[in-house]
């Protein structure tokens, strides 16, 4: 886990809406505290790199989550269309050869590989025939990812701390499905974790959308759990005997 991200950049807000003017009202209403946003399939779709470059020209970073799967080719010419956009992290999913082609186009852009969806359990896993367990499925295509060149995973709080353990602090972790400390609701992530929690586990940023944006005071929201993560970084600074 890098100890030198700023803390207003440690929390990627989710901009999970279907217009872009809804996002660029939760842009104004968080830059206060937040520095980093993320566009998604449902916004892009919407704004296409309007949305991004007038993000990006106020100052923040935006992580483009478009998860980019197809043939190899497609996936190359796509991530090329990145470059000078404004776009600091895009996310592919983490098969090789999608990786190989994506790696080849990043000019300006720093990858993830998506690893396993955290809306993906156990029973998913079944389902699709396979034998392993998520986090031998995890360990693999982002031990995979990082030798072919990926700047690092998209992977829950869960696997930080184990993939830290493994391959080592020279790679980004980002971890979605990160809830309140008194989250007890359902949704459709099966892998949560608190903010400070996910921290502590190695991982870089964290990945928040509707815990905040459906917050009476999302304000509040967010400097609870930047109170946690500055809580969980300096813990990890002090020394270990």
């Amino acid at each position: 886990m890098s100890e030198t991200i700023p803390l207003r950049e440690r929390i990627i807000l989710a901009l999970d809406v279907e217009r872009p003017e809804l996002a660029k009202a939760w842009v104004e209403r968080t830059e206060e505290a937040i520095g980093f946003y993320k566009v998604g399939l449902q916004l892009f779709l919407a704004g296409w790199f309007d949305t991004v470059e007038w993000i990006a020209k106020r100052g923040h970073k935006v992580m483009l989550d478009l998860k980019l799967f197809d043939i190899p080719e497609t996936v190359k010419l796509a991530v090329r269309q990145l470059n000078g956009r404004g776009v600091c992290l895009a996310t592919v999913h983490g098969q090789p050869p999608i990786i190989r082609a994506a790696v080849e186009a990043k000019g300006d852009v720093k990858l993830l590989a998506v690893t396993v969806l955290t809306s993906t359990g156990e029973e998913d896993l079944r389902a699709e025939g396979m034998t392993g367990t998520i986090a031998e499925l995890v360990d693999l295509r982002a031990r995979q990812a990082l030798e072919l060149g990926c700047d690092g995973v998209v992977a829950s709080g869960h696997e930080a701390a184990r993939l830290r353990a493994g391959l080592g602090q020279d790679f980004l972790i980002v971890t979605p499905g990160i809830r309140p400390a008194d989250h007890n609701g359902q949704d459709d992530q099966t892998r949560v974790m608190t903010a400070g929690r996910a921290i502590a586990n190695g991982a870089d940023h964290v990945v928040v959308g509707r815990p905040i944006t459906r917050a009476a005071d999302p304000l509040a929201v967010i400097r609870a759990m930047q109170a946690e993560i500055a809580a969980a970084v300096g813990k990890n600074r002090e020394p270990h005997f």
